[in-house]
């Protein structure tokens, strides 16, 4: 960490005017963010009842064919709504959703949030067992399916459950009037929609902050998905969090949205912050480096929401023509890591970045507010970050059995109190709700939500990021975070990712570090070319030699989930032996000043513990 990342409360104080404009809209998003009674009428229906009312003429949401303005996105979604209501879908029914990105996904989730219905969002590049076991989990009553997927839900069909759930097919184009031939078997929803009332149904006014909004799957990195609970309380905190306090969009504005519509980071985190000011999305069914800025222009979008590999994709293309003078000013979204942060917003003039903190499950989330540079930002939460020890995967207690609290600047476990203002909804599997809370904290009784995470406390509230348990591992009887390590090797010319993870070498303590590089194109000679010398020169200059990684691997692809995130389970499990990889593989070995390639002899040396590492 850059001393230059501390905030100090000096520096905090002398940041404050330029943001004093905002401050009626933060104050308002305090508000929305505090609220302590969960029984109060307030949801992703209200709110997009009220920026109806607001903006009726505003665009609210557009794709390339297509602009809707906010009386008609909400007309569309009560008709829906209505027919969801005819069909038997009430409050609390499942209803699982499967469809790519576009305008159709967002005005049907809206209508379930006016019945008090939950949608089950189902991720759209799942396939097999994996598909299956995500309908199964959450038992729907209803499923709703695009035809771009139906072929994919066919593949699963008979591995359901319940095969009396009802189920509803959306055509493949412009379907407001329900177009399109309806499979044997299905219903058209677009069709039921045609003729129903366009008013507000009444069942929208006693939807509650406790009630459940959406089902949000987990990746899968590790085993099969998780299904977290959304609640419309956790949705309007974000509402308050990211729309009043962070980004303060206006109904001038328009989010460039290419993150799928399946994850939170879409429809919670950007479409609150649309919603909050009465901007207009415009949707992209998916990412494209290459297309990205024509769609800026073409939009005149003012704000993206991002995951930080994307923007890491975006640096490595050419300069696009459309990029200068572009008509971005912010962004949202979260994972942009400090070694291109700057880059980024000098190459591109982005004037601020809103990095967050949250996840689907947990009761916390961070902000930066204040548009500082390398941190996640502040929370009004109450949280602490206390040490943890890693060899033993827990939290250290203290000799009066409590957790200790890490010192400013200490890399330490986050974690988050459970109370009446910050609940804890957790997942659908009271079992794994339970196994991340932690009890008896601080004092005899309390209850705290475990992220997982490492944070370190940069000061005024401020946190950094630092690493997710699973990716720290400890070598040479130090702590080592992949995500910093990551960080290193992205600066270094021509790697366009990096993945990094801990292997065990045969007579050693520990896990020492492993790098997955991806070359560019121009730096990646017949697939294996790699300057071992330069690269192990960078890694002496930038880390400790105990955060070096030993072992690297060149990949043509880095696979990642649906949301970009690596996958790592693979990589760790084939590990340095060149029995399970097909790819190029080095080795630094003791005493040597550069990476060399890694044979099966070599390999068979170090397992028969001929090198002292």
């Amino acid at each position: 960490m850059s001393q230059a990342d501390l905030i100090s409360p000096f520096r905090f104080l002398a940041h404050l005017p330029q943001h004093l404009p905002r401050v009626p809209r933060m104050l308002r998003g305090l508000y929305y963010a505090g609220i302590r009674n969960r029984e109060k009428n307030l949801s992703l229906a209200w709110a997009l009842q009220r920026a109806a009312e607001r903006y009726p003429e505003r665009p609210a949401l557009m794709d390339e064919n297509r602009h809707l303005n906010y009386r008609a996105f909400n007309a569309w979604a009560n008709r829906l709504a209505w027919a969801f209501k005819a069909e038997g879908v009430g409050h609390g029914d499942v209803v699982a959703v499967m469809l790519e990105n576009r305008l159709e996904l967002l005005t049907i989730l809206a209508a379930l949030s006016k019945l008090g219905a939950v949608g089950a969002l189902i991720n759209t590049t799942q396939r097999g067992k994996v598909l299956a076991h995500s309908f199964n989990l959450v038992k729907p009553g209803f499923l709703v399916i695009g035809d771009e997927l139906l072929s994919a839900f066919d593949e699963v069909d008979g591995q359901l459950h319940d095969q009396q759930a009802r189920r509803y097919w959306i055509a493949d184009q412009d379907c407001l009037q329900g177009a399109g031939q309806t499979p044997d078997g299905w219903t058209n929803l677009m069709q039921l929609a045609t003729g129903q009332a366009e008013d507000n149904p009444p069942d929208s006014l006693r939807v509650r902050m406790k009630d459940a909004c959406f089902l949000i799957y987990t990746s899968g990195t590790t085993g099969l998905p998780k299904a977290s609970i959304m609640s419309h309380g956790k949705w309007i905190k974000a509402y308050g969090g990211f729309g009043h306090s962070g980004l303060t969009l206006s109904e001038r504005d328009v989010l460039y949205l290419t993150l799928p519509c399946y994850h939170n980071n879409a429809v919670t985190v950007c479409w609150s912050a649309v919603l909050a000011g009465g901007a207009a999305i415009a949707l992209r069914r998916r990412f494209s480096a290459s297309a990205f800025w024509s769609d800026v222009a073409r939009y005149n979008a003012t704000c993206f929401g991002y995951i930080g590999e994307l923007c890491r994709y975006l640096l490595n293309q050419p300069v696009h023509p459309a990029e200068q003078g572009n008509s971005l000013r912010c962004m949202i979204g979260n994972g942009l890591r400090p070694s291109i942060w700057a880059e980024f917003k000098q190459r591109f003039g982005v004037q601020q970045i809103t990095e967050f903190y949250a996840s689907s499950e947990g009761n916390i989330g961070f902000t930066n507010v204040f548009n500082f540079d390398n941190t996640v930002g502040y929370t009004p939460a109450t949280y602490a970050i206390v040490r943890y020890d890693l060899e033993n995967d827990r939290p250290m207690r203290g000799n009066n059995g409590f957790l200790q609290k890490a010192d400013k600047g200490e890399a330490g476990l986050l974690i988050s109190e459970i109370s009446a203002k910050w609940p804890f909804d957790g997942y659908t599997d009271p079992a794994k709700s339970e196994s991340v809370i932690l009890r008896d904290v601080f004092k005899q009784g309390d209850a705290w939500f475990n992220t997982g995470d490492l944070m370190r406390d940069i000061g005024c509230k401020h946190a950094q990021f630092v690493d997710r348990l699973g990716d720290t591992f400890r070598w040479k009887g130090e702590n080592v975070s992949t995500t910093e390590v990551e960080n290193v090797l992205g600066a270094f010319p021509g790697v366009e990712d990096a993945v990094v993870y801990g292997v065990e070498i045969a007579g050693t303590n520990g896990r020492c570090g492993m790098a997955a590089l991806r070359l560019a194109s121009a730096y990646a000679l017949d697939g294996a070319a790699l300057d071992g010398a330069a690269l192990a020169a960078h890694l002496d200059t930038e880390l400790p030699a105990y955060a070096a990684p030993l072992f690297v691997r060149l990949l043509g692809e880095v696979e990642t989930t649906g949301t970009f995130k690596y996958k790592k389970t693979d990589l760790k499990q084939a590990g340095y032996d060149p029995n399970l990889v097909d790819d190029p593989l080095y080795v630094r070995l003791p005493g040597s000043d550069s990476f060399q390639p890694l044979s099966r002899e070599t390999h068979a040396a170090i397992e028969q513990q001929h090198y002292r590492f």
